[in-house]
């Protein structure tokens, strides 16, 4: 088994997660999410954000509008909807529970035989 692909797929178990918690804080554009993104270490292409934003859209989630830009072409600002902020305090409390599970599990000796 590869270390990586396992670090991918744990990367992708939180991206939607991580996406929704950035637009916590305000309405932003894709260049935005990606550089909070990258900051966080989260290492994040385009090709893999642009499919997940459209997929949020369509659950309902997140709304977009489109908004002139001085350095460019328009900008698509995506915000969270009311279902949006209810489906993230749901998977904020998920993840509140599943971390401190998974540190109770990894930080234990394991039991002798």
């Amino acid at each position: 088994m590869k270390i990586e692909n396992t670090k991918a797929q744990m990367r992708k178990g939180v991206l939607e997660f991580c996406i929704l918690s950035i637009l916590q804080g305000g309405d932003a554009y894709t260049s935005e999410i990606l550089s909070h993104l990258k900051s966080a270490k989260l290492l994040v292409v385009e090709g893999t954000i642009y499919p997940l934003l459209t997929r949020l859209k369509n659950a309902g989630l997140l709304s977009y509008r489109w908004e002139e830009s001085t350095s460019g072409p328009p900008r698509k600002y995506y915000a969270l909807t009311e279902t949006g902020i209810l489906f993230l305090k749901e998977l904020s409390t998920t993840w509140n529970e599943l971390t401190s599970a998974v540190k109770i599990v990894t930080s234990k000796k394991p039991p002798k035989k």
